[in-house]
């Protein structure tokens, strides 16, 4: 009987230990664990070892941090890029999808869509470009991507206009002569001209932009070669000034001390020797 109130008292007071004891969040778990400076030490050995090309170890690094926190996006994240260059597309899908399941991120969308588009999976891919362009809209290798993924789906029409709306973002030589090949590759010989026409008239852009800085430099070069000239003269004259002024002073200096001993020299002036006798007889007159 006794063993028995004891079990219940220690139940209660576990319930009720555990009742008033504080919240404690995932969120919270992943934040503190973003500090702790083991696992700073683990993201830095990762990020080298992916630098460095070395996919063993920079897997078992990650996995090591996964170990320690589950719900690491990034880590994630980081292993399905390495899986991607590995060719382990399979694992490196479900990374990914991981990681955008933890965080609604676009990057994560985007190397989805591109081992989708390596695997052959076009509308797969085309899906995970078109939502990782509403996360991040701002991205020209976005639109890219989408193109290409609409290509393979034969939407010429639309993948041109992926291509148009990067154009905008950043307009290069390269996005154009994508268009390039997609207006050939649909016969399209208006398309062909127009685009020809437009890299023609970019590369004479970026053309007279770089004659345009190269002569500013000159110019700022023949300059600042000028400024450094004037410097160099006015220098020499301001040394060539502090040299006559200390002669000067030199000089000065040698004439007052030859001044002073002409003057130390001279000889000063004596009395005149009167004679006792006679000033005694003109004091008795």
């Amino acid at each position: 009987m006794l063993a028995a109130i004891l079990i219940l008292l220690l139940t209660l007071f576990i319930i009720f230990y555990i009742s008033i004891k504080e919240p404690h969040s995932d969120e919270e778990d992943s934040e503190d664990l973003s500090k702790n400076p083991q696992m700073k030490k683990l993201w830095s050995l990762a990020q080298t070892a992916m630098r460095e090309r070395k996919p063993l170890k920079a897997e078992k690094v990650l996995l090591t941090i996964l170990k320690f926190d589950e719900k690491n996006a990034a880590a994630y994240n980081r292993l399905g890029i390495l899986y991607a260059r590995e060719k382990h597309f399979k694992e490196a899908i479900e990374c990914f999808e991981i990681a955008q399941s933890l965080d609604n991120n676009a990057s994560s969308l985007h190397n989805v869509g591109l081992i989708y588009l390596e695997t052959g999976k076009y509308e797969k891919a085309e899906m995970a470009f078109a939502q990782a362009i509403e996360l991040e809209g701002d991205q020209p290798g976005r639109y890219i991507a989408h193109a290409k993924a609409l290509e393979k789906l034969g939407q010429r029409n639309k993948a041109i206009e992926q291509l148009e709306t990067a154009y905008s973002l950043n307009p290069t030589t390269v996005i154009l002569r994508h268009m390039l090949e997609l207006y050939e590759n649909n016969n399209d010989e208006e398309g062909v001209a127009n685009t020809k026409r437009r890299i023609e008239e970019l590369q004479a852009a970026r053309a007279a932009k770089a004659e345009k800085e190269k002569k500013a430099a000159s110019s700022s070069g023949q300059a600042k070669r000028e400024a450094r000239r004037t410097a160099k003269v006015a220098a020499k004259t301001a040394r060539q000034d502090a040299r006559a002024q200390k002669a000067a002073q030199r000089a000065a200096a040698k004439t007052a001390r030859q001044d002073a001993k002409k003057v130390a020299k001279k000889p000063t002036a004596t009395k005149p020797k009167t004679n006792s006798k006679l000033d005694k007889k003109k004091k008795i007159i």
